[in-house]
C-alpha cells in the first residue's frame, strides 16, 4: 500500500511515524510550547532527526471543549509554520490538520502534501471537491459531533459498527470522485468514551477490511491517563503498550507526541513481525 505525497511513494506495508507540531495555545498537551519560530523549528528537527516520516501541523485546538477560532486565525498560525519549515528542510513532509477546505487548500499551495480531517468531510462540505483537486493523500477520522460537544454523553449501539460503516461510506464517496490516497483513523477520544475507546483499539484488526492504512491516534490520550490515574506528563509508557497493541493489528501510521520512542516501538515490532 502507497500513497504519493511530493512525488514520493510511501510504502505503508511497513508502520511509520507522524509527528505532532501543534501550533496552537490550548492543545492537551502540547499547547504553547510551539507558537514561536524558534521552538518550531526545533519541533520539527526533533521529529525528523528521531525519524519521523511526516510533520503534521495544527493551528486549530482539537481537544474536548476547545475555543473555536475563525478560519484567518487558523491560516495566521498554519501557513507561516509550514513556510518556516520547508525553508529549512525543502524535503520535509508535512500534513496539515484540518478540517476546512481553505486551509487545505492554502496549505498545499505553500507546499504541505497531506491533509488530516478529523471531521472526514462533515464540518466543510467543500472538503472533499478540495481534496479531489489537490490530488494529495487525505486522513479522514470519525468524530460525532464537533471539538466543542463531542464528549457531552456520546452512545453508540456499537461502536465498532458504526465507525467502521462511515469510514467505508466515506471511502465510497471518495472514490467516486477520483480521490484514492486515503488513510482512515477510527477517531479515538473524538465522540467516545473511553469504553468506547477500547473497544476500538480491541477491534482494530476490523479495520483493515477498509484496505486503506490505517493512522493512530492515541499519544497521551485520556483513555490512557485517565484508565492509569495520571496525568498526560506520565503517560509515555502507557502509549507505547497501546502503539504495540495497534501494530500487532494493523496500525500503519502513528500519530505521536514522541518520535523517538514511537520508532523504538516500531523497530522492535518489525523484529518480530
Amino acid at each position: 500500500m502507497t500513497i504519493n505525497c511530493k512525488d514520493k511513494l510511501l510504502n505503508l506495508d511497513s508502520p511509520i511515524v507522524m509527528g505532532i507540531l501543534n501550533v496552537t495555545p490550548d492543545s492537551f498537551f502540547d499547547g504553547g510550547k510551539y507558537q514561536y519560530e524558534k521552538e518550531i523549528l526545533a519541533r520539527a528537527t526533533e521529529i525528523i532527526d528521531q525519524g519521523g516520516t511526516i510533520i503534521d501541523i495544527g493551528g486549530y485546538s482539537s481537544r474536548p471543549g476547545a475555543k473555536h477560532i475563525s478560519e484567518q486565525e487558523e491560516l495566521e498560525r498554519v501557513i507561516p509554520a509550514i513556510e518556516l519549515i520547508l525553508s529549512k528542510f525543502p524535503s520535509a513532509l508535512i500534513s496539515v490538520d484540518t478540517f476546512r477546505s481553505k486551509i487545505a487548500r492554502k496549505s498545499v499551495e505553500v507546499g504541505a502534501c497531506m491533509i488530516n480531517d478529523i471531521s472526514a468531510g462533515e464540518m466543510d462540505s467543500n472538503m472533499f471537491a478540495t481534496i479531489r483537486e489537490l490530488q494529495v493523500p487525505y486522513c479522514i477520522m470519525h468524530m460525532k459531533g464537533t471539538p466543542q460537544n463531542m464528549q457531552k454523553k456520546p452512545s453508540y449501539k456499537n461502536v465498532t459498527e458504526e465507525v467502521l460503516f462511515f469510514l467505508a461510506q466515506k471511502i465510497e464517496l471518495l472514490h467516486k470522485l477520483g480521490v484514492n490516497d486515503i488513510l482512515v483513523d477510527p477517531g479515538f477520544g473524538f465522540g467516545k468514551t473511553t469504553e468506547h475507546n477500547y473497544e476500538l483499539l480491541k477491534n482494530l484488526s476490523f479495520f483493515k477490511n477498509l484496505n486503506k492504512a490505517i493512522l493512530l491516534g492515541v499519544s497521551r490520550k485520556s483513555m490512557i491517563y485517565k484508565t492509569l490515574g495520571i496525568s498526560p506528563q506520565e503517560s509515555l509508557n502507557g502509549t507505547t503498550a497501546l502503539h504495540s497493541f495497534s501494530l500487532q493489528n494493523g496500525g500503519t501510521l502513528l500519530r505521536v507526541h514522541d518520535v523517538k520512542e514511537a520508532m523504538e516501538t516500531i523497530t522492535l515490532f518489525n523484529k518480530i513481525s
